[in-house]
């Protein structure tokens, strides 16, 4: 059995942001208690912001293999640009989310460097239903849909880089509702099933569902989809989820839409 350490001697993360008070989500766009670079109209029929994440590493891998040792990894990690907003009405919100940098493009998986993480429009009918068209996270499991900028560590961890199913073109319907007093958040998507990297469809689709319990009640804040403790809850919290997804003819793709054989 080959054994393998990873060490990690320094991990530099740098992440600014201009928001305020709303946790950012990258299911929906950011556009309640936001403050920073901002340009609306005056009778408000149009709103929009911008604001960028950088984080930087570094890094030294030791794997006791025999064959591979000393390597040092030095990069920018992430670097984005976001612009958020809404057009006529709150009702008609949208989300743009660029990388620029290469891993953050998955260009070594790809071989295309996918420059739009995120390219979607949202009809809010409330602030618990909205429905989404365009090019977004699935609805698949939770680390995958909690935006890198509120992770508690530098990455995800190496179990969600093998199972995720991560961005795609397509729609979803995003449900908030109460049963009891359990709060209850079900997402459904259907998208084409190609990832980032589409150039064409094969003739099937994609099927992304999930359903998350909050039976101690809500977070404050929208915390449950933030891995670092930045709310004082009075009382304890819990999440509990399950998500599914059936990818429908993804030839010639491997890992749902994540790599092109």
């Amino acid at each position: 059995m080959r054994a393998t350490k990873i060490v990690t001697l320094t991990a530099l993360l740098a992440t600014l942001t201009f928001a305020s008070k709303a946790q950012e989500r990258d299911d929906r766009a950011t556009i309640l208690n936001f403050k920073g670079i901002q340009f609306h109209s005056n009778d408000s029929l149009f709103y929009t912001n911008f604001r960028f994440r950088m984080q930087n590493r570094i890094g030294f891998t030791e794997k006791l293999d025999g064959e591979t040792n000393g390597e040092w990894d030095a990069r920018v990690r992430r670097l984005r640009m976001r612009v958020d907003g809404y057009i006529y009405t709150p009702k008609i919100s949208y989300s743009i989310q660029l990388a620029f940098t290469r891993s953050d493009q998955d260009f070594d998986e790809t071989g295309i460097p996918n420059i739009v993480r995120d390219a979607v429009v949202f009809y809010n009918f409330t602030d618990d239903f909205y429905i989404s068209f365009g090019q977004n996270k699935l609805p698949g499991n939770r680390q995958r849909v909690n935006s890198s900028g509120q992770l508690q560590f530098a990455d995800r961890s190496l179990v969600n880089s093998k199972f995720t199913v991560d961005r795609d073109f397509g729609m979803s319907a995003n449900l908030s509702k109460k049963i009891g007093e359990v709060p209850i958040n079900a997402k459904v998507a259907i998208s084409t099933g190609e990832g980032r990297a589409a150039s064409g469809t094969d003739g099937g689709l994609s099927y992304t569902g999930r359903v998350e319990f909050l039976p101690l009640g809500n977070f404050k804040n929208g915390g449950d989809y933030s891995e670092g403790d930045l709310e004082r809850e009075e009382t304890p919290k819990l999440s509990i989820g399950g998500g599914y997804s059936y990818n429908d003819r993804n030839y010639p793709r491997r890992r749902s839409n994540r790599q092109i054989c």
